[in-house]
């Protein structure tokens, strides 16, 4: 029986460190394959000619449609090194018998630091000064009156592995935090030391902070923060987005700066990041990063060890991969 062939499609750096993994894994029957496309790397075509013959495939950005997944014969599994999963078409990879699966908690450290740095840069203005400065405006006193960390409230939209790394910090800093997670009870974020919120509105009135931890799910978490929801915050709160950009109706965040419904905000996402534009980018009180918030070395490797560890199972281990997204897909392939 000949090898699994998996192909990495337009993935950054070599294959060394995988293969070094399968070599130690003792999985001698996949074969990895590496495929970059250049200028042709996001047209339907030239990714279905590069994977042909493959039965897994990993991407970064490739948009994975029904119409793909329809003509890529003998494909088994999609695995991505990200949490999300918004570009691959679940509906269509289960009725074609194609797992799809994550890497989970990968950035989990990471994403944490970036997002309390971020509010920590909100209220000591340190990016804010830093611009002033090198523009040559040397005033402490710019940008308006602030305040201390200490006793104010931080509302966290969702409850996943990244705000639970955050609360032992926030708290350190004596910090109140709540929670709007309709998935968790009471009891369990009674053994966090947060308090449970029912309501979005309801955690908007009331926090000083509001980050954003939700996954983007058409229909139910695209846009749950418009124009609405900001004119509930307090005009001295501030806002936090590490999530995805497609969680917020960027002209209403735009519109709230603006306008002053919120202090100012901080975000590492945008809604446009393929065309890499905002209305956001000129606005003052707001603190941008390129989506780097899970960067690092580390959290290069974990996705790398996670996402290929989904294909041994499946192909090696014959075995229901651990981070099966498409739970359903499970009762349609042969293992």
């Amino acid at each position: 029986m000949g090898k699994h062939k998996v192909v990495y499609y337009n993935v950054d750096d070599t294959l060394d460190f995988e293969n070094s993994l399968l070599k130690e894994w003792g999985a001698d029957d996949i074969e990895l394959v590496e495929v970059k496309n250049g200028e042709d790397r996001d047209k339907p075509e030239a990714f279905l000619e590069a994977t042909k013959g493959a039965e897994g495939v990993v991407v970064e950005y490739f948009q994975i449609t029904k119409d793909v997944l329809a003509k890529a014969e003998g494909l088994r599994i999609v695995s991505l090194q990200a949490i999300g999963v918004s570009n691959v078409d679940i509906a269509a990879a289960t009725e074609h018998g194609v797992c799809v699966t994550n890497s989970p908690g990968f950035c989990t450290e990471e994403v944490a630091l970036h997002t309390v740095g971020m509010m920590i840069d909100c209220v000591r203005k340190i990016t804010f000064h830093d611009r002033n400065v090198r523009s040559g405006k040397w005033d402490p006193l710019l940008g308006g009156k602030t305040f201390r960390m200490s006793g104010k409230t931080v509302g966290l939209v969702f409850f996943g592995s990244i705000p639970k790394y955050m609360i032992p910090i926030l708290q350190s800093m004596d910090m109140n935090v709540q929670v709007y997670a309709p998935t968790k009870t009471k009891e369990f974020l009674d053994d966090y030391g947060c308090k449970k919120i029912d309501t979005l509105d309801e955690l908007l009135k009331t926090s000083d902070f509001v980050s954003m931890h939700t996954p983007l799910i058409p229909g139910v978490t695209e846009h749950m923060m418009g124009e609405a929801q900001f004119r509930m915050m307090k005009n001295t709160a501030y806002f936090i987005n590490t999530a995805r950009g497609g969680v917020v109706d960027e002209p209403a965040l735009v519109k709230a700066l603006k306008e002053g419904w919120i202090k100012a905000a901080a975000v590492d996402v945008i809604e446009d990041e393929a065309n890499e534009k905002s209305d956001l980018f000129v606005l003052d009180n707001c603190i941008i990063t390129p989506h780097a918030a899970f960067v690092s070395e580390d959290s290069f490797a974990e996705a790398r060890i996670i996402a290929l560890r989904q294909l041994k199972e499946l192909l090696h281990d014959g075995k229901i991969p651990s981070n099966l997204v498409n739970k359903a897909v499970a009762d349609k392939i042969s293992l």
